[in-house]
């Protein structure tokens, strides 16, 4: 395996073998006794997780998968019909490449069945490709305790979100995250090609990029990488005819209002739960998702951006501060992928449930490395993980009605996720100070 990649100020140590994406040393073997490490074992775990979920689809309430035999079925219907193309013909929500996605599963036919079966089928492929990746190659010493717990917290984590973890585009931008921040550390091009990909069907991943930008020694071959990864994909929109429609996405992004689910709605959630005049929930048809209405809700969701762009910059200055300290790049990657991803959560005027996928590639990372609080940090997305499936969508009509116990339910669950930015934040910090306490004593 290859040394740590750290900033160029305290590379550590070639002789110390390390497990992509890095960590403090470990033994690069795979663990021997006992079933919970054995890949045979885990490999039905994740099976039979992937099938109870995608059964779930059917008999949960609220049409979990009818955002893919709805809303991505109904856009593939008009365009195989001759009618316009999103994000060619028409503005779109989402950025161009996720016209891939939404193609392929066209393969199982144009019926809801057809459809979102091959939808399900596409999820559990890439998922078992990135749980591949996380296992790792008992040929290459690569599987180790710490990546076979990784695997084993992915599997809870899907268990306890439930079916929204495989009905929605993010499903899949969360494995090809994870699979490039597995092999970030030794194939940074590749990872950022994937990492691009990504981002070209989701925005979020770009926190990922970001990241490996701050942290990683190779930070000017990912830039290039992503850059040239964009290039290719705007120029293939042109030529079919987009112009600048490609880049509807963004305008259809910052006009949005205050979603339900997220953190900044919990006080509007308050006062309509409580009849205050003038607050209460609706469904926009244009966005196709429910958002509040209230005292200042203009100016705060207009608000809710330049806040998102500060506390980036906040968290991305904590992530430079260590990278310059000489802190572990291969530790502080997850760690400040992690906290940019949980921005891109708490100060998000848009608070989706499937956005709590974004969370695994950056924690099944902090497992393979380690750390303080690791342990915490994994067990509280574990518990936000169950909390978002009873909102939804076992219990949506509750959160809609804003009764009283969901209100509470989704301050709690956003209170967890605040309470997780701090923890990373102040552990990003501490990484950068004890590095530089460090340097004097390395040097004595």
């Amino acid at each position: 395996m290859s040394s740590d990649p750290s900033s160029s100020s305290a590379a550590a140590p070639r002789s110390v073998p390390r497990s992509a994406p890095g960590s403090a040393p470990v033994p690069a073997s795979v663990p021997s006794d006992g079933l919970l490490w054995s890949a045979p074992v885990l490999w039905v775990a994740f099976l039979v997780v992937h099938v109870i979920v995608s059964l779930g689809v059917i008999y949960a309430p609220n049409t979990p998968l009818n955002d893919v035999t709805g809303v991505y079925l109904g856009w593939m219907r008009e365009a195989l019909a001759g009618g316009p193309v999103v994000g060619i013909d028409a503005v779109w929500v989402y950025p161009i490449a996720a016209l891939v996605p939404m193609a392929i599963p066209l393969l199982g036919g144009t019926s809801v069945v057809g459809y979102g079966f091959a939808w399900l089928v596409l999820v559990a492929a890439l998922d078992a490709v990135a749980f591949w990746f996380l296992l790792g190659s008992a040929q290459r010493g690569t599987r180790t305790r710490a990546r076979c717990l990784a695997a084993w917290w992915c599997l809870a984590f899907l268990l306890l979100f439930g079916v929204i973890g495989v009905a929605r585009l993010d499903a899949l931008t969360a494995s090809l995250s994870l699979i490039a921040m597995l092999i970030a550390v030794n194939r940074p091009i590749v990872a950022s090609v994937l990492l691009a990909v990504a981002t070209w069907i989701k925005i979020w991943p770009a926190a990922i990029l970001a990241a490996a930008f701050i942290v990683l020694r190779s930070r000017w071959r990912v830039a290039a990488a992503a850059a040239g990864t964009s290039v290719v994909i705007v120029a293939a929109a042109l030529v079919a005819g987009s112009g600048l429609t490609v880049f509807s996405f963004i305008t259809e992004q910052t006009g949005r209002g205050i979603q339900i689910e997220s953190p900044v709605a919990v006080p509007y959630l308050w006062a309509t739960s409580f009849g205050a005049p003038g607050f209460t929930t609706y469904f926009d048809r244009e966005i196709l998702t429910f958002q509040l209405t209230g005292t200042g809700a203009g100016v705060v969701s207009t608000l809710m951006t330049p806040l998102l762009v500060i506390a980036l910059a906040v968290v991305a200055w904590f992530g430079w501060r260590a990278t310059r300290a000489g802190a572990s790049a291969v530790r502080l990657f997850p760690q400040v992928a992690l906290a940019l991803v949980l921005v891109f959560i708490v100060f998000n005027k848009v608070g989706s449930p499937q956005y709590l996928s974004w969370l695994v590639a950056p924690v099944a990372a902090l497992i393979v490395v380690g750390g303080r609080r690791v342990p915490l940090l994994a067990g509280l997305t574990l518990v936000v993980a169950a909390m978002t499936q009873i909102i939804y969508p076992y219990y949506y009509d509750a959160l809609v009605q804003t009764q009283t116990w969901m209100v509470l339910l989704i301050t709690l669950r956003n209170a967890g996720l605040a309470v997780m930015l701090v923890i990373v934040a102040v552990e990003i910090w501490r990484a950068g100070s004890e590095a530089r306490a460090a340097v004097p004593l390395a040097s004595a």
